[in-house]
């Protein structure tokens, strides 16, 4: 999801100009234009500013030396990983340094470190004024920095470098990119009703369980319902009539689990993580088979798109490794994690944002015909502004890196810093996007945050996708392909539950990836 993801055809957004209820947030600076998805032209690469043409202006902030140190080599690394992973955890060992160092940048170590990556020094980024400049192609490089301070091995790609790890100046990428817009135009007409049929299934799974066991895993019926229905919106084809079967989804998280294991937590015991996921890499060659399996599913789906891929100068084997990422990692990921943390979020809002959701959600659908359409979604005010707030408060790619390309100067709120060329930059997302001088209520889901002018505003914060929500993903850019699919599955899924659903109960739990959903209580809809 984060850069490769899947692009949608253009969807654009309409606010209206009522205050959001309840809600006193700050006025925008300029009226936006907001679009839930990209134009069905083709994107054109931005152009690539020379650094006279970018030239800063002075600040007028006082310029503060970068606070924080790395520690002695090797034992600061390791020092910070563990207050990283198990003597602090993530919130705390960034929490406890913006205290220390009064600061919301300074110098620190990421994870993994010794013996995964040689260099794990990183210049943090945690506010929403300093965050941007991450995505910013014409001071900060993006080559090889998708998973942070190393890169997997390419044996766990085919040995290709795939999109997600190339920077916008490398000539594949602009390929690649315009590959995966092609692939979500073709694919468009098959998204809703593929998208409805599958989690309809979803819910009867659901509903079928809490009728035998009074329980039932969301995270577990999602990842089957997620995985076919990409299956079978993007490619035409269900697994389950292929040598695949059901067996993509367990596949799909054991290889991501052997690129991003070094930067998870997986519940097993201290010494054990330390000494296998945290401190070596774990040989591809034991999920090769799997690996296998899955690439032979694509290619044999993926006909038309491979046909594509070699008119514009891409071989078909480089594709197929390619597509494979964009859906099994980037937008199956996406959904792993994005889905359960929605029903988290809306789960605990309560009863009455449920019925206010469905009464406002059945009443678009029934003056529409009783059809779910791009256009009736548009005038769903609370529904969209729920789903941006769930991508706000709990963004799917928390981490975010980048390499200074040169010397520059990068503002927080309170002072200016001035960083070396070849320095890396590292941004952890949650605390950007639940900034207390951008966002009233902060650390609050509030379900009307993003109604209304005043809302339309906000979303230029919202940077879930490398980007802010009120721009597009272009070749020339690195932000995420799929930004305008993601915001609308995730309104599918909201809309196909509570025409479904009066409300419902969930406990929740922790897991590696996401929030683990237990669903309780479902009430049918009776009006």
């Amino acid at each position: 999801m984060a850069s490769t993801s899947l692009a949608f055809p253009s969807l654009h957004l309409q606010f209206p100009s009522q205050r959001s209820p309840n809600l006193p947030l700050r006025p925008p600076t300029h009226r936006l234009s907001i679009r839930a998805s990209v134009s069905s032209e083709k994107p054109s690469a931005l152009p690539q500013l020379s650094t006279a043409a970018k030239a800063e202006k002075p600040t007028s902030l006082p310029i503060r030396k970068i606070p924080g140190n790395y520690g002695l080599p090797l034992i600061g690394p390791l020092r910070d990983r563990l207050d990283y992973f198990y003597n602090q955890g993530r919130d705390e060992y960034f929490k406890s340094r913006i205290q220390k160092y009064q600061s919301t940048v300074f110098r620190a170590n990421m994870p993994p470190g010794p013996f995964i990556a040689a260099n794990p020094n990183v210049v943090v980024l945690l506010d929403g004024k300093s965050f941007p400049v991450l995505f910013d192609v014409t001071k900060v490089e993006k080559k090889d920095l998708f998973t942070g301070t190393y890169m997997p091995s390419v044996d766990l790609t085919g040995g290709h470098r795939v999109l997600s790890y190339l920077d916008p100046s490398e000539p594949s990428h602009g390929k690649l990119k315009r590959l995966m817009f092609f692939h979500l135009k073709s694919s468009r007409d098959r998204v809703i009703p593929e998208f409805h049929d599958t989690y309809t299934a979803l819910f009867e799974t659901l509903e079928s369980d809490l009728a035998q066991k009074g329980k039932s895993s969301f995270a577990d019926a999602n990842d089957q319902a997620a995985f076919n229905f990409l299956a079978k919106s993007l490619y035409g084809t269900n697994p389950a009539d292929t040598q695949l079967k059901t067996d993509g989804p367990k596949l799909v998280t054991k290889w991501v689990l052997f690129q991003i294991g070094p930067v998870l937590t997986l519940g097993l015991p201290k010494l054990i993580e330390e000494l296998t996921v945290h401190s070596f890499r774990l040989p591809p060659s034991l999920v090769k088979n799997d690996y296998k399996r899955l690439y032979d599913f694509f290619y044999n789906a993926s006909t038309p798109i491979l046909d594509e891929a070699e008119r514009i100068g891409v071989s078909r084997d480089e594709a197929c490794h390619n597509l494979l990422f964009a859906t099994c990692f980037n937008s199956f990921g996406g959904m792993k994690l994005l889905f359960p943390n929605m029903m988290k979020w809306i789960g605990r809002a309560g009863v009455k944002l449920h019925t206010e959701l469905a009464q406002e959600i059945r009443s678009v659908v029934r003056s529409n015909g009783g059809e779910v359409t791009m256009g009736a979604m548009e005038k769903m005010e609370l529904m969209k502004s729920v789903v941006y707030e769930s991508l706000r408060i709990e963004p799917p790619v928390a981490l975010q890196f980048g390499r200074a390309k040169r010397d520059m100067v990068i503002e927080s709120h309170d002072a200016a810093f001035e960083v070396k060329e070849g320095e890396m930059l590292f941004g952890f997302q949650p605390f950007a996007t639940k900034d207390p001088k951008i966002f009233e209520r902060s650390e609050e889901f509030v379900p009307g945050r993003f109604v209304g002018e005043e809302g339309e505003g906000l979303l230029r914060h919202v940077l879930w996708s490398n980007g802010p929500e009120t721009e597009s993903p272009t070749t020339g850019n690195k932000q995420c392909a799929g930004k305008d699919f993601v915001v609308l599955v995730s309104r599918l899924l909201v809309v196909e539950f509570f025409l479904r659903y009066d409300s419902f109960e969930i406990e929740v739990g922790k897991s590696p990836l996401g929030a683990k959903v237990t669903v309780t209580s479902l009430k049918r809809a009776s009006f």
